[in-house]
């Protein structure tokens, strides 16, 4: 690969992960590998100016701007700090900074939290507005939110502060409440939040503010900035702000030379495991804002202050078994039983591996002392063993089974896959419950009924697949334990309102392998009735766009079997959406087939949802980003510039609600 393919392909891949991280908040790659991701790309740019390109991830600071918000230009931008993950790169500030400033200065040592940026200005006391960092120039207007943080005052204390004043900082989801709500999320089988910071950005974005409230995030403030500030130290500026009612930490250390800030470095690179909030690094800046102003500002960041980022969060333990669990699909999961170590602010006692190759490839032993990251999962994992710590009283190597551990019936694994599986779709426990947990989620039926409850049913008796819901008499519910006539009545009546759940999310709460919400939808408005997918051979799958080889074949294999048949036909005559209904496909037309679109910006006449809709009825298509692919971008209000410079580049054509809907008018 050329030096110039090497930097198209690094600015590519780290377009991607800028979008992921500030657009989706689903980060697929630690900040660690990033940085050095993007390090590497500084290099090369620096070693071959020809290849300069204003549009470089280097040149940019990633945005998290959402559409459905309000943009507000920044007083002053919020500029990224250089971030090392290296004690010798701090010594070269502090040098850089000495011989720069050529005077005695002072550093103040704080936490970096975990969180999203905020910046929160205040008109004679008031807060008026809550910004988020977007793009460093402008951001989203998300002050109906901020308001409902408990933490963030209103209205200042006292009477000392400035006219008009600025105060930057985190918002933070503390890790209590992002426990709290992964188990909720995961009840409901909604995606978990990778991490309290991701969390944290989400629920910024919601529009609804009552559900802002319910997840009680918090904030913690860090930077004041104005034209007529109480003290002219950061630190001063930083305890006035304290005064007037503000979340200042109180973990702020001036410091007089290096060693005071190593000291500050290796006390919290420990100490904060047992903090509430997530951290991950310590930020050093001067003290003084008449030193701030002569050391000045680079094209992103400001000469004088750093940001040191701690290593992902490692623990050693003790592997003192390995259980495999089954899922609705009958995948096979290993999971690691540790002794319980502390690890980012939580106990940990479980850990992932993954698959077979994952265990081969660690050499795992019962006994072994494991190294154990979290760095951002959801759940841990194990990344190492210390073998120097082995004796003589090792256990046994760690092999993968290879029968079912609840039906035992003989694992398969797929040619091409990872995973192992059961096969005993139908009568392996695990996978009939798992199989009704699935139906009766909000996003499929949407029937009231948790896990707990398909335990219940599943032991009496009562129900051994999805169909048995609809037979469920008030007795029957009844004669189970703590319940009474009134939640056996709720029961029902949820089974009866969920007859009305359209075709597409019944057909998804099926549960057959690999049809996911999305590709249920596609099924669904190509073949319109379940008498028409279960007919379809398997050219005619693959034929619609986006369904390949696998879910083809995993549509075939489900109607195939007679069981599954029984069930839908039971499903039917109690009544449930079996076919589109006649609206719906009275609405659909050819208009936009053929045609892929990205929808950017707010509209008036329609929500997104609703325009996402209508190009899917008469056969477009949507996507997330623009492209070569990319037929229309329909663009609303504040459509975001980074789609705008990159369909003048590929010279994708913009349209305007009126335009579009004439579109699928004629």
């Amino acid at each position: 690969m050329s030096v110039k393919e090497q930097i198209e392909a690094l600015r590519s891949e780290l377009e991607q992960h800028n979008y992921n991280y500030y657009v989706l908040s689903a980060p697929t790659i630690s900040d660690q590998e990033f940085d050095k991701k993007m390090k590497e790309l500084q290099d090369l740019e620096a070693a071959h100016p020809e290849y300069y390109d204003p549009d470089s991830p280097t040149q940019r600071v990633g945005s998290d701007l959402s559409k459905e918000f309000e943009q507000v230009q920044h007083r002053y931008p919020m500029l990224s700090l250089g971030n090392t993950y290296s004690e010798e790169d701090v010594r070269d500030f502090y040098e850089r900074t000495a011989r720069s400033l050529n005077e005695p200065f002072e550093i103040v040592a704080e936490l970096k939290y975990d969180g999203t940026s905020i910046s929160l200005w205040y008109e004679k006391g008031r807060l008026v507005r809550a910004v988020t960092r977007g793009d460093g120039t402008k951001g989203d207007d998300v002050t109906a939110n901020v308001k409902t943080i408990r933490s963030v005052p209103l209205r200042l204390r006292g009477n000392d502060y400035p006219e008009e004043v600025e105060i930057r900082g985190e918002v933070l989801l503390p890790w209590a409440e992002f426990d709290r709500l992964n188990k909720e999320r995961e009840e409901q089988e909604e995606p978990l939040f990778a991490n309290p910071r991701n969390a944290a950005s989400g629920t910024l974005k919601q529009q609804n503010p009552a559900i802002v409230a319910a997840r009680k995030l918090d904030a913690y403030l860090y930077y004041v900035l104005g034209e007529h500030l109480p003290a002219d130290t950061h630190y001063g500026n930083l305890e006035a702000a304290r005064r007037w009612g503000l979340k200042i930490p109180d973990v702020m250390k001036i410091c007089h030379n290096l060693q005071d800030i190593f000291d500050y470095i290796h006390y919290w690179d420990t100490e904060r495991k047992n903090l509430p909030v997530a951290t991950d690094g310590i930020v050093l800046k001067v003290n003084s804002l008449r030193q701030q102003k002569n050391l000045g500002f680079t094209a992103k960041s400001p000469r004088w202050a750093i940001a040191y980022k701690f290593q992902a969060e490692r623990a050693e333990t003790r592997l003192n078994s390995v259980s495999f669990q089954v899922g609705r699909t009958g995948a096979i999961t290993p999971v690691a039983n540790l002794e319980p170590v502390l690890l980012a602010g939580t106990i940990v006692k479980r850990a992932s591996l993954h698959n077979a190759d994952i265990i081969e490839g660690l050499d795992l032993h019962i006994g072994d002392q494991v190294y154990v990251e979290k760095g951002g999962e959801i759940i841990p994992k194990i990344v190492g063993v210390n073998t120097e710590a082995r004796t003589m009283m090792i256990g046994d190597k760690v092999r993968f089974i290879t029968r079912c551990p609840e039906c035992g019936t003989p694992l398969v694994r797929p040619e091409g896959e990872a995973a192992h599986y059961c096969p005993n779709d139908s009568g392996c426990p695990p996978q009939i419950k798992g199989r009704i947990e699935h139906f009766v989620t909000r996003r499929a039926m949407n029937i009231n009924m948790g896990p707990e409850t398909v335990e219940d049913l599943y032991e009496a008796g009562w129900v051994k697949n999805v169909a048995d819901l609809y037979d469920l008499k008030i007795t029957d519910l009844m004669s189970l334990e703590r319940w009474a006539e009134k939640s056996a009545r709720n029961l029902l009546n949820s089974l009866r309102e969920s007859k009305s759940v359209p075709f597409e999310r019944v057909l998804y709460a099926l549960g057959i392998r690999y049809v996911g919400e999305t590709v249920a939808k596609r099924l669904a408005m190509s073949f319109h009735s379940i008498d028409e997918l279960m007919h379809a051979s398997f050219e005619q799958l693959v034929a619609v766009d986006e369904i390949g080889d696998r879910i083809a074949q995993s549509v075939v294999t489900y109607f195939a079997d007679e069981r599954n048949r029984q069930i839908v036909e039971r499903l039917r005559a109690q009544g449930l959406q079996m076919a589109v209904s006649e609206a719906v496909l009275a609405n659909r037309s050819d208009r936009l087939k053929g045609l892929t679109f990205v929808i950017s910006g707010t509209f008036s006449q329609h929500s997104r949802d609703e325009y996402k809709t209508m190009i899917e009825q008469h056969g477009g298509k949507n996507t997330g980003s623009v492209s070569g692919k990319t037929s229309y971008i329909l663009a609303g209000e504040n459509m975001g510039p980074a789609k705008l410079e990159k369909a003048a580049k590929l010279g994708v054509r913009i349209i305007h609600e009126d335009e579009f809907l004439k579109m699928i008018e004629e």
